[in-house]
């Protein structure tokens, strides 16, 4: 249960207002705007904090509940702007387009692609093939994992494909990330950032259905996962 206790709010007031910044292209300002037109009094400085402290929190209920997923993956990175700079959001899908894991990484490199690469397979299992663009880091973060799997493991290691048209899928997938950022004008802290990017990633996985839940709108299971 995500502890609500001391908020100035109903719950059922701040969760709304959090999936709709999550699910929907509209700035803390213009949300602002139309919760004064349906009565509520909220600035856009608390939804950005109820956003940055309640995101991450149903984000982790929902990669603790997603469907299981297909071992075939796609790999790639998008750019996201923080602190007017441009930093790096590694993201994996399955064959089928269902989000895998994501990191935000303010570097660009064997180590950030390693630590990836060991998040998903924490959270997914080893998978049995993973095709990636033609990124040397990237491959190297994938033969570093294979190397921990031939010690520590049965001997089977991840088949690696490097070819730009398998990650179409993962292409398509990154602008829905890209349009709900986009008009939040890029992020003023890094933690922010990766607190509201794991909570759209969240609303979106709720969107393709990866979730088991009662609820029959992506908001009632959202909020489900509050409960």
């Amino acid at each position: 249960m995500i502890e609500f206790k001391g908020a100035h709010y109903p719950k059922s007031v701040i969760l709304q207002a959090v999936f709709f910044c999550l699910r929907y292209a509209v700035s803390y300002r213009d949300l602002e705007e139309i919760l004064a037109e349906r009565g509520g009094t909220v600035d856009h400085e608390t939804l950005n904090r109820w956003v940055v402290k309640f995101a991450p929190l149903i984000a982790a209920q929902v990669q603790a509940r997603k469907r299981p997923t297909a071992a075939s993956w796609r790999m790639d990175e998008t750019y996201i702007k923080v602190k007017g700079k441009w930093t790096y959001f590694y993201r994996a899908v399955d064959r089928d387009g269902q989000t895998l894991d994501f990191l935000l990484s303010e570097r660009r490199n064997l180590a950030a692609a390693r630590r990836f690469f060991k998040r998903a397979i924490a959270a997914n299992g080893v998978p049995d093939r993973v095709a990636i663009d033609k990124s040397g880091a990237n491959l190297a973060g994938l033969q570093a994992v294979n190397v921990i799997l031939r010690f520590t493991g049965n001997g089977r290691t991840i088949v690696v494909r490097q070819a730009k048209d398998l990650n179409n899928i993962l292409e398509q997938d990154h602008r829905v990330i890209k349009r709900i950022t986009g008009p939040m004008m890029g992020f003023k802290a890094f933690q922010s950032a990766a607190a509201t990017i794991a909570g759209i990633e969240a609303a979106h996985m709720i969107r393709k259905g990866q979730i088991p839940a009662n609820g029959t709108t992506a908001f009632q299971i959202f909020a489900e996962l509050a409960a």
